[in-house]
């Protein structure tokens, strides 16, 4: 739609993970690098971590085009398999001709000597396991028996983790400390800066076959990196709406105009709302004490006997029992004993006139 609008040969911000638009800044390229050495290398067991949408999907992908021929790639992408399930989906993987009712026992002898014969081939096998947080502790045990099929001197099975920053608290928990010491390299995939936000949008414009001036003015770019918050995935989102929202107005520059209505659309939360939440709650708390500070003082000279300006039936018995009321000064014995009079006298009734209309 907007494609020939800014010259673009293809869409440059599908969420989808294509391989040619990766993206090899913010440590990113380091990371494949390090990736690739650790496999080929035959490290043990590789974890890598990140937020929702920081681009670990892609980053697998990557690493699935960039490892040697020699290297045998098993991808799981289904988090919820259970231990058996596992054997027999890298045992399908390797085309073993395995029976349905198979036993486990008897899957991991033949998964071990088909491993065995592609050693011999000098071939690798690596195992990318892609939402490894989600899956089930025993099947996580399961991948750490798995990485003990070794020879004398290498390992038969190599295994890669990617998963959310809930993978690292599973990790954490007593009953999996034996496969977190079989972990030998371990990666974080961190969010974008502001500066790292703008390459990116521009490698992916340019990727696409933009050849023009940059589209996303300045201050564009800084409501993306706010609002996303360096995620790429949002960084997708929010830049595809904003090329649409630029094309429906005839614009040929992306504006903060359009950003904030694609960040409208996204219900992502807008730049400083955050922020001023964090203020909000600091302000009412620091009200709370002050409040609480000012009552303290007050019961504390209530208790002094300081003067206050409170009628004495609202203040506590225990400082009216403390502080009683003076005895009324002597008056002299004609005005007692007018106001003994007024007390007595009963009001003026109203005309006979008036009651009765």
């Amino acid at each position: 739609m907007y494609r020939e609008h800014f010259g673009l040969a293809e869409s440059p911000f599908r969420i989808t993970p294509h391989t040619e638009f990766f993206f090899a800044g913010a440590n990113r390229g380091a990371t494949l690098d390090a990736l690739v050495y650790a496999v080929i290398n035959d490290e043990g067991i590789v974890k890598v971590s990140g937020e929702v949408g920081s681009g670990k999907t892609m980053l697998c992908r990557v690493l699935m085009e960039r490892l040697p021929p020699r290297v045998v790639i098993v991808y799981l992408a289904n988090p919820s398999l259970s231990k058996e399930d596992i054997v027999f989906a890298i045992a399908e993987e390797l085309e073993l001709a395995v029976s349905e009712t198979a036993r486990a026992s008897t899957v991991i002898r033949m998964l071990q000597t088909r491993l065995m014969e592609l050693h011999g081939e000098d071939k690798q096998v690596v195992v990318l396991i892609d939402e490894a947080h989600a899956m089930p502790r025993e099947t996580l045990e399961e991948i750490r028996l798995l990485s003990n099929l070794e020879t004398g001197q290498h390992k038969l099975l190599q295994l890669v983790l990617f998963g959310q920053p809930e993978l690292d608290v599973v990790l954490a928990r007593p009953d999996m400390r034996q496969l977190k010491e079989r972990i030998t390299h371990s990666f974080a995939l961190e969010p974008l800066h502001r500066d790292d936000v703008a390459k990116y949008i521009d490698f992916r414009m340019r990727t696409a076959g933009y050849r023009g001036p940059e589209v996303f003015s300045r201050n564009a770019l800084k409501l993306i990196a706010a609002a996303s918050q360096g995620l790429t995935r949002r960084v997708n989102i929010l830049a595809e709406k904003s090329l649409l929202a630029a094309y429906a107005e005839g614009l040929h520059q992306v504006t903060p105009k359009e950003v904030d209505a694609a960040i409208r659309d996204s219900e992502y939360e807008k730049p400083g709302q955050r922020i001023r939440h964090r203020l909000m709650t600091a302000a009412g708390a620091a009200a709370a004490l002050a409040f609480a500070v000012v009552g303290l003082t007050s019961w504390n000279a209530m208790d002094a006997a300081v003067p206050l300006r409170w009628p004495r039936r609202h203040l506590p018995c225990r400082w009216r029992r403390r502080n009683p009321r003076p005895n009324p000064p002597c008056q002299p014995r004609r005005q007692r004993q007018r106001r003994r009079r007024n007390r007595r006298r009963p009001h003026p009734r109203p005309p006979a006139a008036c009651r009765h209309r």
